[in-house]
């Protein structure tokens, strides 16, 4: 079975390729330092973007859900279902819920959102992620 190229093989192919090119190609010393410039560029990079992203924290599974808004589909007394980023969720609030209101996720019971009524001015606050 053939396997197609991908870009990682492509960029082997072309890192090869130039240092060939730097060393057969280049004057004497010049293939060298275009060789080490070229390694010492890659190792900044690496750093650069290992740091960057230990900026902030990843936000996945539960911990990724608290805090942002979903709308009541089916009333809750106290569970109904709500609509979290596009899909329909079991949910459970302490306090009765029309439908058509937002809600914000609390917390989560296996697979069942643990939710609140949202407060009205926190709109801009309980949509907010990094990099939007």
């Amino acid at each position: 079975m053939l396997r197609s190229a991908s870009l990682l093989d492509d960029l082997r192919v072309a890192a090869i390729v130039a240092l060939a090119l730097a060393i057969f190609v280049l004057p004497p010393p010049w293939g060298i330092v275009a060789i080490v410039i070229g390694v010492l560029f890659e190792v900044a990079e690496n750093v650069f973007w290992f740091r960057y992203q230990k900026r902030r924290k990843v936000r996945t599974g539960v911990e990724g859900h608290i805090g942002e808004r979903a709308e009541v589909v089916r009333p809750l007394n106290p569970e109904g279902k709500v609509k979290f980023r596009g899909e329909m969720w079991n949910a459970r609030a302490a306090e009765p819920v029309a439908e058509g209101e937002m809600v914000t996720v609390t917390g989560t019971d296996r697979l069942t959102l643990e939710v609140e009524r949202a407060k009205p001015n926190s709109d801009a606050q309980a949509n907010w992620r990094p990099g939007r």
